[in-house]
Parts: structure tokens; C-alpha cells; sequence
């Protein structure tokens, strides 16, 4: 694996507003306060996605003036009068109990332009290994105090003569998986047709927050609990944890797994009618299982934080489908650490991911969220001093059910889309593939443990 020696340079740096005021939808509210789902993530790092576009006649005058960059531009002003907390900021007045997300007049999404002279091909290649600190020039910055934080950041980068790529930096206070790809959708429509009619039911966004209920008082404790950090009380600042920095020896890889080899991995694993064997779970724990053997964890017990959707039916009364805003619920999977390296590791593994996801039928979506924001605090703040229920935790980011590689601004799907910010959460990203047919894995390892997990999924594979 050689180490890039390209360059990113800036070009500009401008701001992208929703049209004025006149022309704004007034059902989109220009105050949004936050949920008990939203303020569990508030202190979290911004979550940073790339897409990247092929386009092999883009030269550098081309991009400017003719149709890639003012049609981005244009369409993401057009979209953001539906999306106006993207285009606002986060607080959290004196004067109220829980932050709140609001636009004025004038705020904006700051947009960087950006020329690469690096490998467009290498960096958006379907089975690449490279540097993982190679996608941070493609992606911004998102401003932050304790004061104030944004809410988006954008950044259009060219890679002349091959392509471009798209990077975003985005608040997860605000919102989820689903409400980032129902916004990038909705503007990825509206440049690829532009002057067409409205946008279709499933985009546009619901920011009706009476549709969240919160018996238990989740919301009470979680802001309590924030408002103590950091040697409290009335900490109310807005400023994310930092995260220990990507070492250089951190490499970025992707995997594949087809529907076929899936099928083969549930028959493997069907014990009793009573296991639970989505695509999701098997897909999860055969990675588990995988990453656990090849970072040789030591320790007694490991954990899997794993991410449910709460719209439709999760939730009493039903959450609907276009809710935007956070509406996730953890489950925290933890199981023995020997068992998963044994011979039915890949079973325990199904078996204990499955009762943690049936038991959301069982027990309700929101058991034990009492303890939820101490959890993700403890696995997420390098800084915290308390120890969660397992030493190594691994988590998911995204989904395949976003279906990421349908989104066309107009110049088709893209070559490639990855989750930047997985290289500083260890997460383990999830999404469909360009192809249609299988599920990508994204992961940043240190480049030994990249290697060696790269070993233990193709002899897994071979086997079945």
C-alpha cells in the first residue's frame, strides 16, 4: 500500500442559502427543538460521508462555469427551503431546558470548492486499500463553539479529467441516517430536474416533534446528564468530543458480501426455528466474528452497539416515515469474547444480535434507555474514566436500506460513497452496492489487522 503524496486546494469558500423568505414553504419551521433521540448524540463527533462521481470530461474551467458546480449550487439553495435546520444552527439559550436548532434570515451552508490532484480512481476504487487519512482533504470542516454549532458543512472537490466527489459534514443531534439521505435525495432530485414539479412523499421531511412521546423522561435525564459533564453543573456547551487522532498506520478497506453468500451464511447458522437470521444480523455477525479473531481481542467480553430505525411501528403512537430529525434506538449486544473465536463463534454471535433485536418486539424499542447516553458517552468520550460492560466495542454506521448508490444529481450513480468519519468511531459502515446485489462494508483497521481480517473473510467466504 503506498501513501499518496497528492494535494487538495482550495479554491472558494461560499455560501449556499435557501431562497428568500418570500419563497419558503411556511410549514417548514425556522425552530426545531431537540428530542430525547437528538440529545443523545449531542456531543458526538460530526458524521462525514463522501460520494464520488466519475466524469472524465471535467477540467477546471469546465466545473466552474458550465454545468456541474452552479447546478449544484442552484439546487441545494431550491432544496434547502425544505431543509431549513440544515441551513440553520444548534443552541442552547440560558432561557431553555434542552438545545434547539434555528435558522434566521441570512444563515447559510458554507460550501468549499476544492481541485485534487490525487488518484480519483484509487480513492474511489471498489476494493482499494489506502491510508485512512486520505478522504480527510475531501471532506469540511464543521464549525463549532460552545456556543453555537452548525449544522452542515458541503465540500465539492474535482478531480480534473476523472471526476468529482461530494464530502459532508453533518451535526447527528440533528439528524439520522435517514433524514441525511432523504435530504441528499431530495437535492440529488432536484438537480437532475430541475424545473420539475415537487418532490415525492417520502421526501419531504416531517418536523413535527409531538410525534416523539417520552413517558419516561428520557429527555430529563439525558439533558441532566449533560448538563454535569465536564465538571458541571449547567454545562451547556455545544463543543464535540475529540477524538484520539487516525493514526498513520490506519488503513481504509471495503468489503462485499453478495445476496447469495448471505443465504449460505443463514443456512449455516439455523439451529432452531426461533433464531433470528435477517440479512442485517448474519451480515454483522459474521464481521464481528471476523474482526474479533483478526484484532486478537484478549479481554473477557466484547460489545456490538448496534442502530434500530423507531419510524412506523417501533414506537406507540407510530413514528412516520418521513419524521425528520434522530429516531434510533440502541441495543447493546455483549457476549463472551472466547465464544466468538470458537468453532460456533458466527451462531453466538446470529443468536445474540437476534434476541437483542427481537427483544425489541418483546419489551419495547425504548427498554433500558434510561441508561442509553451513559453507554454511547462511556464506548464514544476517549477522555471518560468509566469502563462500559465490555473493553472493545464495535459499532454500525448506515445502512443498506438507504440505498446510497441510487442517488444521481444528474451525472449517474456514484462510483463509490463512504462514511469518513468511521476512521475516528471505529464503526463498521453498512450500505447497498453500486452493483444492486450485495451488501459493502466499510472499516478502518491498523494496517496489520486490516490485513489479517482481510484473510479471515475470503476463507470464511471459501468455506461456504
Amino acid at each position: 500500500m503506498a501513501q499518496s503524496n497528492s494535494t487538495v486546494n482550495i479554491l472558494q469558500v461560499c455560501k449556499v442559502a435557501p431562497p428568500p423568505s418570500a419563497s419558503i414553504d411556511s410549514a417548514t419551521p425556522k425552530s426545531v427543538p431537540l428530542t430525547f433521540f437528538d440529545i443523545l448524540w449531542l456531543r458526538l463527533p460530526p458524521v462525514q460521508r463522501l460520494f464520488f462521481y466519475e466524469f472524465t470530461n471535467a477540467t477546471t474551467t469546465s466545473f466552474f462555469h458550465s454545468d456541474i458546480l452552479p447546478r449544484l449550487k442552484h439546487s441545494l439553495s431550491l432544496t434547502l427551503q425544505h431543509f431549513l435546520p440544515l441551513a440553520g444552527n444548534l443552541i442552547w439559550p440560558k432561557t431553555s431546558h434542552k438545545p434547539v436548532i434555528v435558522y434566521a434570515e441570512g444563515d447559510a451552508v458554507t460550501l468549499t470548492v476544492a481541485e485534487s490532484d490525487a488518484d480519483f480512481y484509487r480513492l474511489s476504487g471498489a476494493n482499494e486499500v489506502f491510508g485512512a487519512r486520505e478522504y480527510h482533504p475531501l471532506v469540511p470542516d464543521l464549525a463549532t463553539s460552545h456556543e453555537r454549532a452548525a449544522v452542515l458543512a458541503l465540500q465539492v472537490t474535482l478531480f480534473p479529467k476523472s471526476g468529482f466527489s461530494i464530502g459532508m459534514a453533518m451535526h447527528h443531534a440533528v439528524l439520522d441516517g435517514k433524514s441525511v439521505h432523504m435530504f441528499v435525495k431530495s437535492w440529488a432530485l432536484t438537480c437532475r430536474s430541475l424545473g420539475s414539479p415537487g418532490q415525492p412523499p417520502e421526501l419531504q421531511p416531517l418536523y413535527d416533534r409531538t410525534v416523539i412521546e417520552d413517558p419516561a423522561g428520557l429527555e430529563a435525564i439525558y439533558t441532566k446528564q449533560l448538563l454535569d459533564l465536564d465538571h458541571g453543573p449547567d454545562n451547556r456547551s455545544l463543543m464535540y468530543w475529540k477524538f484520539n487522532e487516525v493514526s498513520s498506520d490506519s488503513v481504509r478497506g471495503t468489503f462485499h458480501l453478495t445476496r447469495a453468500r448471505i443465504e449460505k451464511l443463514k443456512q449455516l447458522v439455523i439451529i432452531n426455528e426461533q433464531l433470528h437470521t435477517s440479512t442485517y444480523c448474519v451480515t454483522c455477525a459474521y464481521i464481528w466474528v471476523c474482526l474479533v479473531k483478526a484484532e486478537e481481542i484478549n479481554e473477557d467480553k466484547t460489545m456490538l452497539v448496534i442502530n434500530v430505525d423507531c419510524r412506523s411501528d417501533r414506537l406507540e403512537p407510530p413514528v412516520p416515515l418521513n419524521y425528520f430529525g434522530n429516531c434510533v434506538a440502541n441495543k447493546f449486544v455483549v457476549t463472551e469474547t472466547k465464544g466468538l473465536v470458537e468453532k460456533d463463534g458466527l451462531v453466538l454471535a446470529v443468536k445474540a444480535i437476534g434476541e437483542a433485536i427481537k427483544s425489541l418486539e418483546t419489551n419495547g424499542a425504548l427498554t433500558g434507555a434510561e441508561d442509553w447516553a451513559l453507554t454511547l458517552m462511556m464506548s464514544s468520550n476517549s477522555d471518560s474514566s468509566t469502563t462500559t460492560p465490555a473493553s472493545r466495542v464495535y459499532s454500525t454506521a448506515g445502512s443498506p436500506r438507504f440505498e446510497v448508490y441510487n442517488t444521481d444529481f444528474g451525472w449517474g450513480k456514484p462510483r463509490k460513497t463512504d462514511v469518513v468519519s468511521i476512521d475516528r468511531t471505529g464503526a463498521i459502515s453498512l450500505s447497498d452496492t453500486r452493483n444492486g446485489d450485495e451488501v459493502e462494508i466499510g472499516l478502518v483497521l491498523k494496517k496489520h489487522h486490516m490485513e489479517a481480517f482481510s484473510s479471515l473473510f475470503s476463507q470464511g467466504l471459501g468455506m461456504i
